[in-house]
């Protein structure tokens, strides 16, 4: 009987689709951007501070927090999505084996990854495009922001099974709060104690550790049922089904961080052939990097602030409201991208500008690699929300194949093949390439998934009557 009345009064099943989507949604899109300033503000105090080469060291330290977050999805997305169709479905023993499985696997999985990289970090930093003038300050900023790890995995995970609970600006809090205390002890350690690297990396680790405690402080008043200590621990079937939710999401981020990878030894192998040398094209990469998590984070928190409402109305069978919340979220990434399109096309150098001085070479090749590589960013919101939206409605495999695409099967192989003939303008030219055939086969995959849904919905209204 408490069951059904869960399942009856949740207001994801017949609440206004905006008024929903502005409670989950805003909350979920200020988490995302403001967890990006975490890299973002030690940018910009690094580049100010220590300068081009310090821009470069964290660009090649990224992708480890890439492959982190992309963890944290896997476990965080395939929690909330099972956990929310759980609910839709009205199984809630099931939902209650979620939570607990995914909090124990988030504990688990940043322990080992913090040992990892500790053991492994002079050959990750090399793996990553690292250069003898950037691999001492690269060594020096992921020593210490590697102890942070474990609770940026958790803190990210939960945020995201907080927002699915009904608590989206709890979940805010939590990754607000920590991000404001990474700007100032930015500024205090190193602008005041003149620490360097190792400031922004203490910082950076610190605010992380807030962002955790104030995560953990939620879970004893779960909103949807008490979380009791019987129910942690890893059970293997629902650990199977969170991991098999959540790997379009970590594909997708660990995609690319392959990417990442590759870009940065292209950029530093065919920028040694030009007139920018191997460093300048890897710090403008840096840069660029974080300018695309600001848009990453827009569109994902978007996506992620849909999840509750896809998640919850497929298992209801309430296929329209799930129509209709995506092509919500469509309208308003595509409005966000348009946007980041015109400042990237029309005022690269003062965007530049935010992050630290450099030689005239660098500002030289920064407009360009804005004007180029970022050409088609106006199309950046689909591929990300769609792919949020297969794993909210279990389907699994379409995600994965979009997860896979723009990333690895379309932009990997033009990185390597275009600089073949083209040089550095080679490596440029491969990002609006691979955005623009993502574009059309995401909206390819979404129009196949509608009509299979329309046909469901059909069936089911035949049997019914």
């Amino acid at each position: 009987m408490e069951e059904k009345k869960i399942i009856q009064e949740n207001p994801l099943g017949y609440a206004p689709l905006g008024g929903l989507m502005r409670k989950f949604a805003i909350p979920s899109i200020i988490s995302m951007l403001v967890n990006s300033l975490y890299n973002m503000t030690d940018q910009i105090f690094i580049g100010h501070q220590i300068g081009m080469l310090g821009n470069a060291a964290t660009n090649v330290a990224f992708p480890v927090t890439m492959l982190l977050i992309a963890f944290a999805q896997l476990i965080g997305v395939g929690t909330a999505a099972n956990f929310n169709i759980s609910l839709g479905a009205k199984r809630e023993e099931d939902a209650r084996k979620y939570i607990g499985t995914g909090l124990s696997m988030t504990g688990i999985v940043g322990l080992l990854f913090l040992v990892f990289v500790l053991l492994f970090k002079t050959a990750i930093l090399k793996v990553c495009g690292a250069t003898e003038n950037i691999l001492p300050l690269a060594e020096a900023y992921l020593g210490i922001t590697a102890i942070g790890l474990p609770f940026l995995l958790f803190s990210s995970a939960a945020s995201t099974i907080i927002r699915a609970d009904g608590s989206p600006s709890y979940s805010m809090t939590c990754t607000v709060s920590g991000a404001v205390l990474n700007v100032f002890l930015d500024w205090l350690f190193l602008f005041v104690f003149h620490w360097g690297m190792e400031g922004a990396a203490l910082a950076t680790a610190v605010s992380q550790f807030v962002s955790f405690l104030l995560c953990i402080c939620y879970f004893p008043k779960f909103r949807t049922f008490p979380i009791t200590r019987n129910m942690l621990g890893i059970r293997k079937s629902y650990a199977t089904k969170i991991a098999k939710l959540g790997t379009s999401n970590f594909l997708n981020h660990t995609i690319m961080m392959a990417v990442a990878i590759v870009l940065n030894h292209s950029l530093s192998y065919y920028g040694a052939l030009s007139v920018y040398g191997k460093d300048i094209p890897l710090a403008v990469s840096g840069v660029a990097t974080k300018l695309n998590s600001i848009m990453v984070a827009f569109v994902v928190g978007l996506a992620h602030g849909c999840q509750p409402i896809l998640g919850f109305n497929i298992g209801a069978k309430n296929y329209d409201r799930v129509k209709k919340t995506y092509k919500m979220a469509v309208k308003i990434g595509m409005c966000f991208s348009v946007a980041a399109f015109l400042l990237f096309q029309f005022f690269p150098r003062e965007v530049i500008s935010v992050f630290g001085v450099g030689e005239p070479l660098y500002f030289v090749f920064a407009e360009k690699y804005l004007r180029i590589y970022m050409f088609m960013v106006f199309t950046f919101g689909l591929q990300p929300i769609t792919v949020n939206f297969f794993t909210s409605i279990g389907a699994v495999k379409q995600g994965i194949v979009l997860s896979a695409s723009r990333q690895g099967f379309i932009l990997i192989p033009i990185l390597l093949i275009l600089p073949l003939r083209f040089g550095l303008d080679g490596v440029l030219f491969a990002g609006p390439v691979a955005d623009g055939l993502a574009a059309i086969l995401s909206i390819t995959m979404v129009m196949v998934n509608f009509q299979s849904m329309t046909k469901r919905q059909r069936e089911e209204m035949e049997k019914n009557a």
